[in-house]
């Protein structure tokens, strides 16, 4: 049996904690900073713990993620 190809974006994107959490950076925060608000900017730091919808969604594109 062949192995799954695991999504390139999401390898990308995604980090799997070892709990078995999905990580990954906030959405925004590509380009336009200049029309955000600078709270948004600030708050928008770092990476954040997906919702479990979302969790489930970027597991389904890394197969071998836990």
């Amino acid at each position: 049996m062949p192995k799954m190809k695991t999504k390139s974006s999401a390898k990308k994107r995604f980090k799997v904690t070892a709990t078995g959490k999905v990580v990954g950076g906030y959405a925004g925060k590509r380009h336009g900073m200049i029309k955000r608000s600078t709270k948004f900017i600030r708050s928008a730091r770092g990476t954040r713990v997906l919702s479990v919808p979302d969790q489930k969604l970027a597991k389904s594109f890394m197969p071998y993620a836990g």
